[in-house]
C-alpha cells in the first residue's frame, strides 16, 4: 500500500519554484515570500545545480554577518542535492530526509525536474496511509462479530 511519489506528485501538483545561481539571496528570498514557500530549486542551463532553502539563509547569511542584497545563491546554496525519482516510495523519501536531516527532495525523471516534494508532503502521505489502515481494520474487526 505504500504510494510513491508519482502518487504524491499527481495530488499535489509538479509546480516547482525555481532560481538562478546567479541571483542575489534577497531575490531568491522575495520569490520565497512571494508563493509562501521555504526552497527553491537552484537551476542553470535546465540542470538542478543546487537547492537554497530558509536554512541556508539562516546559517550561512545572518549568522556570518553577509548581505542578502549582495550574495548570490551560489554562494550559499546547497550543491549537493539528493533527488528522487517518480517511482521512488513515500517510505523511502522518509528515510532519506530523516537520514540525511534534509526537508526538500527535487524530483528527476530522465534527468528533467518534474516536482519537489517536502517533509510535510510525506508525513501528510504516511498519515493518509496510516489512517486507511485504521480504517480497513476497523471494518475488519467490526465485520467479523
Amino acid at each position: 500500500m505504500t504510494s510513491s511519489v508519482r502518487q504524491l506528485i499527481l495530488a499535489k501538483g509538479n509546480r516547482v519554484h525555481t532560481i538562478s545561481p546567479d541571483a542575489t539571496v534577497f531575490e531568491a528570498l522575495e520569490r520565497m515570500a512571494m508563493y509562501d514557500i521555504g526552497a527553491l530549486v537552484v537551476m542553470e542551463d535546465e540542470r538542478v545545480v543546487g537547492i537554497f532553502s530558509e536554512r541556508d539563509y539562516a546559517r550561512k547569511v545572518v549568522l556570518v554577518g553577509r548581505v542578502s542584497r549582495e550574495t548570490k545563491v551560489r554562494e550559499i546554496m546547497t550543491d549537493e542535492v539528493i533527488t528522487v525519482s517518480p517511482d521512488t516510495t513515500v517510505g523511502e523519501c522518509m528515510a532519506l530526509m530523516t537520514g540525511k536531516r534534509i526537508r526538500h527532495l527535487p524530483v528527476l525523471e530522465g534527468g528533467n525536474l518534474v516536482g519537489l516534494i517536502s517533509i510535510g508532503d510525506v508525513v501528510k502521505a504516511i498519515m493518509s496511509e496510516q489512517e486507511l489502515m485504521i480504517a480497513e481494520l476497523e471494518s475488519y474487526i467490526t465485520g467479523s462479530r
